[in-house]
């Protein structure tokens, strides 16, 4: 297994270098997300073994028990699903970024349990510009009352913006939703919101990463094409 994750980061990492070069992009200004979902500390300490430093979990519950068996490592760890209003609390102190923030409530609620607990995790505005009934994410007039409230924060950083767009095994199906997300921060950087603030495009999976990276993402979040198909429900 370790031998299997460790190469399989290789290609990754191969694919992500020659995407940015296509695109006439610094490879280092791309951020590779390894997402252990569903996968056990031993798959997490593999990937670890090999290099990788960022790892991404969907649910706060497994991730803190991941987080438990891992602490003899310094990893840095990467909220990527849905948050639910009541485990803000539990969210914030554990993770460096929290990357699906799709409410001004749930920002605030963010921020005040931050500030208790002397927290400053970054955040990203989670943006669903597809309107689909099945994601979460905020609308484009949503998100931009999200990312001021989010300016105005006390603990809580905002450093951008992510997107789970439709799927489709076809990245370049995938492609103009990278665009948009792109264009739309490129447009709010124009009215004047300051570029650390929107530093940050977390986009693109396993299926569609280089086309994400050619557009601009500057965070890619990959969990199949390093550890295999995911064996477990993922609920």
């Amino acid at each position: 297994m370790d031998a299997t994750i460790a190469a399989n980061l290789q290609s990754v990492r191969s694919r992500i270098d020659a995407a940015a070069r296509r695109a006439g992009r610094d490879p280092s200004d791309v951020q590779l997300i390894a997402v252990s979902k569903t996968f056990g500390a031993d798959h997490v300490r593999a990937a670890w073994a090999a290099g990788q430093r960022d790892f991404g979990e969907n649910k706060v519950q497994e991730a803190l028990q991941k987080i438990g068996e891992t602490a003899d490592m310094e990893i840095r760890w990467h909220l990527i699903g849905h948050l639910q209003s009541n485990k803000a609390k539990k969210a914030v102190a554990p993770f460096a970024c929290i990357h699906s923030v799709d409410s001004v409530d749930l920002l605030r609620k963010m921020d005040a349990a931050a500030r208790e607990q002397g927290a400053s995790p970054d955040v990203l505005v989670q943006i669903d510009l597809a309107g689909e009934a099945t994601k979460f994410g905020a609308g484009a007039g949503e998100a931009r009352r999200i990312l001021d409230a989010a300016l105005e924060a006390r603990a809580v950083r905002v450093a951008g913006l992510m997107l789970i767009p439709p799927w489709n095994e076809d990245q370049e199906q995938t492609r103009p939703w990278f665009v948009r997300l792109r264009e739309l921060r490129d447009a709010w950087r124009g009215e004047g919101v300051r570029p650390d603030a929107l530093r940050h495009l977390s986009m693109g999976m396993s299926h569609d990463f280089e086309a994400a990276i050619e557009e601009g993402a500057t965070l890619v979040r990959v969990g199949t094409a390093i550890f295999g198909k995911r064996t477990r429900s993922e609920g």
